[in-house]
């Protein structure tokens, strides 16, 4: 189950005795503030804390940039001009702190994004439960033929009944070996920090995980990506939606500007203008790379 009874009693007793504050409070992550959102088949994401709103983001900006943002007539437009001239300071302004339950794979991916304070549950002190992501039919894929880190066709038949099976019962299998080990029924069993090594990748842990904004729209920018791994886009489309009620000015900007916007090269400049003249471009004059061409004409066509 995604949370535990003794957890939903503490997050309604927490949500039952709201406090007055003289703190900066946005009214979206109020709303969003201790409840848990399912993820997967076990996962969940919760805001336990934030610090700053939208008008955190001006302000800063303003003790930074002084007079020289005074001409920007509103709140949305210095957000946006932020945003579009890559400022990033004023988007540290604001804090987010989450408890996520998700399966340990997803977790090393996720902790390659090197700019947030981490606590995870330890399994050194305390017994994992039996917890495992299966992934339903539609995401069980064969490896992309094209892409190293890709999927490709959906497995159907009795070959994904096969890869279900063998998932879980790999799983399951490897639990009992865990708990065998720990078992102290007339023997000393093994110490939890040794055991623990025995379980699967797939198996659930939990963290609170705390970014300031400009980190966290660099995290979704990768993440809640249509090329990104489902597992972990699924936490990050979630997550999304929360920042998305918490800042709603600086994630419009960031929509507009890093998941809906283009970076062009220096060269692909010098294309789009020689095409804006009437002139024919090719690959072998562009003067870029297969890959460059390829991902040029994506866009441009």
């Amino acid at each position: 189950m995604p949370l535990t009874p003794d957890q939903l009693a503490e997050i309604e007793a927490a949500r039952a005795t709201p406090r007055l504050t003289l703190r900066a409070v946005s009214e979206g992550m109020e709303a969003e503030l201790y409840r848990a959102h399912p993820v997967l088949d076990h996962g969940f994401v919760r805001v336990i804390d934030y610090m700053g709103d939208d008008a955190a983001i001006v302000q800063a900006a303003r003790v930074s940039y002084g007079a020289g943002t005074k001409h920007v007539s509103n709140d949305e437009g210095l957000i946006r001009y932020l945003m579009r001239h890559w400022h990033s300071t004023p988007f540290e302004m604001c804090e987010l702190k989450l408890h996520v339950k998700l399966p340990v794979f997803v977790a090393r991916q996720w902790i390659r994004h090197r700019t947030a304070n981490v606590n995870e549950y330890s399994a050194r002190y305390s017994i994992l439960d039996r917890e495992f992501y299966i992934p339903a039919p539609e995401q069980l894929a064969a490896q992309s033929t094209v892409n190293n880190q890709g999927r490709g066709a959906v497995l159907a038949g009795e070959e994904a009944a096969r890869v279900l099976a063998l998932l879980k019962s790999d799983a399951g299998q490897m639990y009992d070996h865990y708990e065998a080990m720990l078992s102290t029924e007339g023997q000393q069993g093994l110490a939890r920090e040794l055991a623990r090594m025995n379980l699967p990748m797939n198996i659930y842990t939990q963290w609170y995980w705390k970014v300031d904004l400009h980190n966290l729209f660099h995290f979704l920018r990768l993440r809640a990506d249509a090329h990104a791994q489902y597992e972990i886009r699924v936490y990050a489309d979630c997550i999304a939606r929360m920042v998305a009620a918490w800042v709603p000015l600086a994630f419009r900007a960031f929509e507009d500007y890093r998941m809906g916007g283009v970076t062009l090269s220096s060269k692909a400049i010098d294309c789009l203008k020689r095409r804006l003249k009437g002139e024919v471009v090719t690959a072998e004059t562009s003067g870029m790379s297969k890959g460059e061409w390829r991902e040029f004409c994506e866009v441009w066509g």
